[in-house]
């Protein structure tokens, strides 16, 4: 019987990557459901291609041109909070959580069923709402699968030995495409400057995240919550060539790499196999033609965000939180054109910093990690403009706890 999968943030690059994947093995997998956000041509043509039973847009004012694109094919369609919530709820023995950002916090959680397995891409889900997260998913009975390439790496690697002869993990970074720049320089850099990643092809705001380094921050505080490491035992390294995606450091001084091209098919394949390993179209990994590997230390000078984000997990309490919903709306008005690149981390910092003067606790629930996700974004809003410094604190909502 094939397995049935179902495919959040269908029509981002995750998701257009594991249809790729999909494709190649259609005898063993059926699509339950794709969801997207407002692409109507691109989730009818996805759901076509792969035959799914569901397709689903968050956008409701596009539900019109995804029933005209799906039109005679048999294909149900909906669009919505409910028509969302409608993919989740069908039956699916894997899911794939690739929405991007806070959005997809709640669909990732309702995706969370006994005895379902969860590739989870949302970094988000465990940056602000971790300990939540991991409770429900272990109250559900639900096997979380990591599915960023660095997370991956390291779950593959971490089978090498046991749990309790870890050391310490590193996860590795491209750099990004400002890795060689000055700070001066930077100051000047433009949407289309972090467009230019070295290595991989996304979306607009991971784009700007791994520019910052604040995506490799984002990994350290999901690593944290998916392996258990306290924050000293997690580590960062660049490493510009982007073969090896993370290392495990054992007790008795060995280390195991994992290593592969720099293609999100093979963490997917992972994901998706299971207990079994997927061919897919990834080249053999040839380390003679690639020559050398380098590593640098990050430049937490030039990348506060890296900086601000270790600090957030160390802290604890509400700052996650706080960090990643400050940081989306500081990209957010970076891409706009509003405020320049290294006004990122001002912003963030300027919303960290009011948090840490308040007496919010981390959010028990995917609720209060919503809510508390709203402050924080109202505070780095006000903070824009230069103000930032220590915002004043909004009326407690009743639905954020103290400590």
């Amino acid at each position: 019987m094939a397995d049935r999968i179902t495919i959040l943030g269908a029509t981002g690059s995750i998701g257009q990557s594991t249809a790729d994947v999909l494709r190649g093995h259609r005898e063993r997998f059926s699509v339950a459901a794709v969801v997207g956000g407002r692409d109507a041509q691109a989730l009818a043509a996805m759901a076509i291609d792969l035959r799914a039973e569901f397709a689903a847009l968050s956008d409701s004012s596009k539900l019109p041109a995804l029933r005209e694109a799906l039109a005679g094919t048999g294909i149900a369609s909906g669009a919505g909070a409910a028509a969302v919530r409608e993919a989740v709820d069908r039956e699916a023995d894997l899911v794939v959580g690739a929405i991007s950002g806070v959005a997809g916090l709640a669909p990732t959680r309702d995706a969370l069923k006994p005895g379902r397995k969860l590739a989870l891409a949302n970094k988000e889900s465990l940056v602000s709402a971790g300990s939540a997260f991991m409770r429900e998913a272990a109250r559900q009975g639900t096997t979380i699968l990591p599915m960023d390439s660095e997370h991956n790496a390291l779950a593959q690697a971490l089978t090498a030995g046991h749990p309790d002869d870890v050391d310490s993990l590193t996860l590795t970074a491209s750099g990004g495409p400002f890795r060689t720049w000055t700070a001066e320089a930077m100051r000047d850099a433009t949407p289309a400057h972090t467009a230019k990643h070295p290595t991989y092809s996304m979306g607009a705001k991971i784009n700007v995240d791994s520019a910052s380094l604040m995506n490799k921050g984002l990994e350290l505080i999901e690593a944290h919550h998916l392996f258990g490491m306290s924050p000293e035992r997690l580590e960062v390294v660049v490493h510009p060539q982007s073969i090896i995606h993370g290392l495990v450091h054992w007790r008795d001084g060995a280390v195991t790499a994992g290593m592969a091209h720099p293609d999100m098919r093979v963490p997917i394949a992972h994901c998706l196999g299971v207990d079994r390993r997927l061919a897919t179209k990834v080249p053999r990994l040839d380390l003679a033609a690639i020559g050398g590997f380098t590593f640098e230390v990050p430049d937490s000078d030039r990348f506060p965000c890296l900086r601000l984000a270790r600090q957030a997990l160390a802290a604890g309490g509400a700052l996650p939180t706080v960090l990643n919903g400050a940081n989306e709306i500081a990209v957010e008005a970076f891409l706009a054109g509003r405020v320049g690149f290294m006004d990122i981390p001002r912003i963030v910092e300027a919303a960290c910093d009011w948090a840490a003067g308040t007496s919010y606790a981390a959010p028990a629930t995917v609720e209060e990690a919503l809510a508390l996700d709203g402050e924080a974004r109202a505070v780095a809003s006000r903070a824009l403009d230069g103000a930032g410094g220590h915002p004043p604190a909004p009326e407690r909502p009743a639905d954020i706890r103290s400590i």
